[in-house]
């Protein structure tokens, strides 16, 4: 897991080269050397070695896994006559599903359904009480939220298109609105869940120090905010942990 920052990246500075451009550049790598070298079997065996090689740069388990298969998937079709064109048609899914502005917040992590279940005991919420997954992707966390508050109004919002579609079509008892979550006010939420990335967290400290009210919650799966004390740690039942804060005890950086 990588390192929590003290604070979040400055937006001048921050590198183009984010996840997937990753996986993108590392699969036309591979791509380029198997056509410059080949084609053939011994350029095939180096571009799925650079493929290993550039997969290991990465510290998750799942990105690893998407770049180092990405070349020897395509080398496996590849055999079947297709015409120029149809390549662009995953790099449409793609862009469709995970448009550019999105690349800083996370990718798409789906929370287990069942991971939220011990919140309602560190945090009863009144029937009716708003809450809202930031960045909701396919809608898993509002599911989990659902087995947690059947009884509270449950809001969503993702910035991809097709995703937001997905979601909103999937939990039809949310409201699952498409924007950014961070333009988004959490004025009006007793609880906001994130289920983001280690680099986002700074971010989420600052504008629920902004805008949340008193007596409401914001509670983050696996990454923690900096520098704050939760109310609550909680286990899942799987590999994931729960940071529970309370607003009113957040202190500003």
């Amino acid at each position: 897991m990588s390192d929590i920052p003290s604070s979040p990246p400055p937006a001048t500075t921050a590198s183009p080269w984010r996840w997937p451009a990753l996986a993108l550049a590392s699969w036309a790598a591979c791509w380029a050397v198997w056509r410059g070298f080949g084609p053939g079997w011994p350029a095939a065996v180096v571009g799925v070695g650079l493929g290993l090689m550039l997969a290991g740069l990465h510290a998750q388990w799942w990105r690893r896994a998407i770049v180092a298969g990405g070349f020897p998937l395509a080398l496996l079709v590849s055999g079947v006559s297709l015409p120029a064109w149809a390549w662009l048609i995953p790099l449409a899914i793609l862009l469709v599903a995970y448009p550019r502005r999105g690349w800083s917040d996370a990718p798409l992590f789906p929370t287990p359904h069942h991971a939220l279940s011990g919140l309602p005991a560190q945090v009863p919420l009144r029937e009716q009480a708003h809450v809202l997954d930031a960045g909701c992707g396919l809608g898993d966390g509002l599911v989990a939220l659902r087995h947690a508050y059947p009884a509270v109004r449950l809001h969503g919002i993702e910035y991809s298109p097709g995703l937001w579609l997905l979601a909103r079509w999937r939990c039809r008892w949310a409201k699952v609105s498409r924007g950014d979550l961070w333009a988004q006010s959490w004025r009006d939420m007793d609880l906001v869940y994130l289920f983001q990335r280690p680099e986002s967290m700074p971010r989420a400290l600052d504008k629920a120090l902004a805008e949340m009210k008193p007596g409401s919650w914001l509670v983050s799966l696996d990454f923690p905010l900096p520098g704050q004390t939760p109310h609550a740690q909680l286990e899942t039942g799987s590999r994931h942990q729960l940071h529970v804060y309370s607003v009113e005890d957040l202190k500003a950086p």
